[in-house]
């Protein structure tokens, strides 16, 4: 059977997420990329295989599930890390992000069922983005992965190609969108709304409605509009209202 590598990045607030705000504040962004991340363990943890390894950048907590390994990722560029992972297994591997909380069992079954490497040696989970979800490998070479250009619009067809090149057999699975940006956040929420990731940003929006909605009765009860609370002229209402720059 396979092995099933998850890389993963530690939800701590600040170093997640960040294209995520400046809809979203930090802390939010780290509590959507736990729940994405807890959903993309579950399907794994659903999904057969040999081997369960969870490839991170920074330390377990209370959200990793038993039934997993669990290494650090090496330095370097995401090609030198993802190339790591796959350096450490041998036999067929498919290695998956924490980007997709859409994730399920039936959407890896194509590459993890008994005969999924009989007429291919490579399958490819294609991104909405440009990028993919999903990489598996029948025999897991370093160095098809290393020096592909990363966090690019053309990354997936970069790698693809790096692939065929090689004389690998591809196969394709679905494609994919990532959660980078609350719009991708909405629409993957919409897709898959059973997942903790649909409810933790459900719940993110109606906290954030009460907010307002707190906000516009406190300044009924006054009597007073934003362009007529004391002391703010117009360059004042225009801070205000403006967003923060978003963090990197």
């Amino acid at each position: 059977m396979t092995t099933l590598l998850v890389i993963a990045k530690e939800p701590v607030p600040g170093r997640v997420k960040t294209r995520l705000t400046p809809y979203h504040s930090h802390d939010e962004a780290a509590l959507l990329a736990r729940a994405a991340l807890t959903d993309t363990l579950s399907a794994v943890l659903r999904t057969p295989a040999t081997r369960r390894v969870l490839v991170l950048d920074g330390a377990p907590g209370r959200w990793l599930p038993p039934g997993f390994e669990v290494v650090p990722q090496v330095a370097g560029g995401l090609d030198e890390r993802l190339a790591a992972a796959f350096g450490m297994c041998r036999g067929p591997a498919v290695l998956v992000g924490m980007d997709t909380p859409q994730l399920t069992p039936e959407l890896l079954r194509p590459a993890v069922e008994p005969f999924a490497w009989r007429e291919c040696s490579a399958w490819f989970g294609p991104a909405a983005d440009g990028g993919f979800w999903a990489l598996g490998l029948a025999d897991p070479d370093p160095a098809l992965l290393r020096g592909v250009p990363m966090s690019k619009p053309w990354t997936g067809r970069a790698q693809r190609d790096r692939l065929l090149a090689a004389g690998l057999a591809v196969r394709d699975l679905p494609v994919l969108r990532d959660v980078d940006t609350a719009a991708d956040a909405r629409e993957v929420a919409a897709l898959a709304p059973g997942t903790r990731f649909a409810r933790t940003l459900a719940a993110l929006a109606a906290t954030r409605r009460a907010a307002t909605g707190q906000a516009r009765t406190g300044r009924a009860a006054t009597g007073l509009s934003g362009a007529e609370t004391p002391g703010a002229g117009p360059g004042r209402a225009t801070a205000r209202s403006g967003s923060p720059s978003p963090a990197r």
